[in-house]
């Protein structure tokens, strides 16, 4: 079995990640924020650490500006339904996943407005197209950090330089770098930074969550409300963070499990866990051109180098369609990837491969050149004359 759709979830997860899951479930499974004992108290001080470990990642700062939620998707709905108004005006790259578009055609239907901000068939963020992209409404930019699809990342620097300029909010979808790139709200100028815990962060799935700036919660609507064992003498929201954005039974064996996946990454150490899926990236990427020097056969989404991008490569098998050649690889060779759209239908329009899609495959820290080496003898395989189709 090789494991190659890091991009859609990590796996495996770092065995503490388990282990804290169960030990939490079988020796302290109480909830936090109503019980008066002191078994509450220790799994709230776990939560609260778990929270400092996601802020210092991020930049620093008050641990309460972290909130937890299911994933990225909801995150984002949160941020995107709460703080923008009928008659706003919003940028957004012209590669964002549909965790961003379809919130976006909802709000459309309430009066809200978007521009996309045009892409280069690489990925590459069109900066100098960003002015021209700006009007009297404009409250925000939303912007991936990286691309699901072909992996490049966006400028989020000159982004955010650009956005604090010109008074707008900031935000960032960190689905895809969260857990391997640096990410500093501050540097980056970032307002409201989302976040899923299955991906690079290697936590376990159903727990993500948004950081985000003291002074901007109260610009953004909650989402959802209910009890939240705080303030219970009022049915009114708490205004204070992070309960405003935190009611109901929290997910803590997920919140928990996330942390130890997070204690993880900081004995491995960010730079090493990307240096060595860069790595991976680019002997895939050198094996490829040597398979296929004319690109007769397969055809790259984006960049073939390793500038400015993550480990996710997608192509298109030029000798049949994506999905038998993806059924393929799992049935006679075991390599498991993602096959489609990936749920970003405006980046496959932009790189040039809608409809049909790609087959994408993504590598991730438990990953090794041996399996690429694999998957790069399959594909040669699968690409001799009429194998695909017999």
């Amino acid at each position: 079995m090789i494991y190659l759709d890091n991009a859609s979830t990590t796996f495996p997860k770092p065995p503490e990640v388990a282990e804290t899951m169960a030990r939490y479930l079988t020796e302290g499974g109480c909830n936090i924020n109503r019980g008066g004992y002191a078994m509450a108290y220790r799994t709230e001080e776990l939560v609260y650490e778990t929270r400092q470990q996601l802020r210092d990642l991020f930049g620093g700062g008050d641990c309460r500006e972290v909130i937890f939620t299911k994933n990225v998707t909801e995150s984002l709905n949160v941020l995107l339904k709460g703080f923008l108004r009928p008659g706003d005006h919003v940028l957004v790259s012209a590669m964002e996943h549909n965790a961003v578009m379809r919130p976006l055609r909802q709000l459309e239907k309430t009066g809200v407005s978007f521009t996309r901000i045009p892409c280069r068939p690489d990925g590459a963020l069109c900066l100098d197209a960003l002015p021209g992209c700006l009007r009297e409404n404009t409250r925000a930019v939303v912007m991936t950090h990286a691309s699901n699809v072909c992996g490049t990342l966006l400028p989020a620097a000159e982004v955010g330089a650009f956005c604090r300029a010109h008074g707008l909010r900031f935000f960032l979808d960190a689905a895809q770098t969260a857990g391997v790139w640096p990410l500093d709200m501050e540097a980056l100028g970032v307002d409201a930074l989302a976040f899923t815990g299955h991906k690079g962060l290697l936590g376990p799935q159903g727990v993500g969550g948004f950081v985000l700036r003291q002074e901007l919660a109260p610009e953004i609507d909650p989402l959802l409300s209910g009890g939240t064992g705080s303030l219970s003498h009022t049915e009114e929201v708490p205004p204070f963070l992070p309960d405003r954005f935190e009611p109901g039974t929290m997910n803590l064996p997920g919140i928990l499990g996330l942390g130890a996946a997070l204690s993880f990454l900081e004995r491995t150490g960010l730079e090493r866990i990307r240096a060595h899926e860069l790595e991976l990236t680019g002997r895939f990427l050198a094996g490829l051109g040597s398979l296929d020097p004319d690109g007769r056969k397969f055809r790259v989404a984006g960049r073939r180098n390793l500038t400015d991008r993550t480990g996710v490569v997608s192509l298109q098998a030029l000798f049949a369609d994506p999905a038998q050649v993806a059924c393929a690889l799992d049935a006679e060779f075991g390599i498991m990837t993602r096959v489609g759209l990936h749920c970003a239908p405006a980046a496959h329009q932009t790189l040039g491969t809608y409809p049909i899609g790609t087959i994408r495959f993504s590598f991730s820290w438990w990953n090794t050149p041996e399996e690429v080496d694999t998957a790069l003898s399959a594909l040669e395989e699968l690409s001799r004359e009429g194998r695909i189709w017999n």
